[in-house]
């Protein structure tokens, strides 16, 4: 059992990795929070038996431990279910490459249902979202299954410079409505993407990303914003945010073999990250909507199914997952051009169990 501190921010949700001889995924919402990583464990006891024999004592004294069912509580607070979808802005800040981009956008491309019937392929990202759509509000309304880019701009210089806080993150959000880059829009999610060598405060150290809100003032036109923020991990730490495509040795198991990533170490942890955030903020948008445990603490959709990716997973291990048979990456859901992605199972409240696509 492993003990980790983070900084959080107040009303805004870290992705944060925790290991204890396996990965885990978390987030963290708040101030100063702490959260242990438990491991499922076999629990071997003495027992007892019909005839009190010691051999019979131990076979009836294995027993495989059962937690209490996962159960995302609703907190009757607004989701995200606009009929005419989630328009999300992406705001690169740094250098990106070509390939980098692409993966990230089709990615986000790839979520709405008519890009699946073009693309015939399955497992597919919209059957991932798919199970979004299963979350309803108090009006009886579901996250809409239509999710669009609206728009892109590239801070490349870095107008903040390449250490930023989680105020400056929230200033780039800010300024790109502010200065026309995006529209205000209520019912979008803006997403800032930082590149390989901007440091962002509790990036690698506690966090791989959040998602939060603006509160209304004048930069943001009276509106409050959704927007989320992901880092690219592929230089500063590959294996804290993008497991399973690779391992720090340092704080990871040491027998995992990674993974080979079908778009890249850097580009695949961002999906990943971005996923998990896209997820959330669909489902718990403004820390009122679904979720296990306290708001500034919460389980969410992704992170409550802690690094699984597939069938049979257990820490340490992502589960049963589809291979490339050219390159030998590994993923689970095909996207438009026929990109291929790695995405973590979600929470279903049908099924009130962790979903995975294969």
């Amino acid at each position: 059992m492993t003990n980790v501190f983070a900084m959080g921010h107040v009303g805004a949700c870290w992705i944060l990795f925790m290991w204890s001889a396996a990965v885990q995924l978390v987030v963290l919402c708040g101030v100063q929070r702490t959260q242990a990583g438990v491991i499922p464990v076999h629990i071997y006891g003495t027992g007892s038996s019909s005839n009190g024999s010691k051999e019979e004592a131990g076979r009836e004294g294995l027993s495989l431990y059962t937690p209490p069912p996962l159960v995302l509580d609703y907190h009757d607070g607004p989701l995200m279910t606009s009929s005419t979808g989630i328009p999300v802005y992406l705001l690169w800040y740094g250098v990106f490459s070509k390939s980098e981009k692409q993966t990230v956008a089709d990615f986000v491309r790839s979520i709405s249902p008519m890009n699946e019937q073009q693309l015939g392929l399955t497992p597919s990202v919209s059957m991932w979202w798919k199970t979004l759509t299963s979350y309803k509000d108090n009006r009886g309304m579901q996250v809409t299954s239509v999710v669009s880019i609206a728009g892109q701009h590239t801070d490349r210089s870095g107008s903040l410079g390449r250490n930023l806080n989680l105020l400056d993150v929230e200033t780039l959000v800010e300024n790109s409505v502010a200065n026309a880059y995006f529209p205000a829009d209520a019912a979008a999610v803006y997403v800032v993407v930082t590149a390989y060598n901007v440091n962002v405060q509790g990036f690698c150290l506690s966090s791989c990303g959040l998602h939060s809100f603006l509160q209304p003032n004048a930069k943001t036109k009276g509106k409050q914003l959704v927007y989320a923020w992901v880092g690219n991990p592929g230089t500063q730490c590959p294996g804290y945010c993008a497991w399973p495509f690779a391992v720090d040795p340092s704080i990871g198991p040491q027998d995992f073999k990674p993974l080979i990533a079908p778009n890249g170490v850097g580009a695949d942890g961002m999906v990943i990250n971005l996923a998990t955030l896209l997820a959330g903020t669909a489902t718990n948008p403004f820390n009122t909507g679904y979720y296990q445990g306290v708001a500034t603490l919460p389980n969410e959709a992704a992170t409550a199914c802690l690094g699984s990716f597939g069938t049979g997973s257990y820490p340490g291990q992502p589960g049963q997952l589809l291979t490339n048979t050219l390159t030998k990456a590994s993923f689970n859901a095909y996207g438009i051009r026929h990109r291929q992605f790695l995405l973590p199972a979600l929470w279903d409240p049908t099924t009130q169990t962790c979903k995975t696509l294969t």
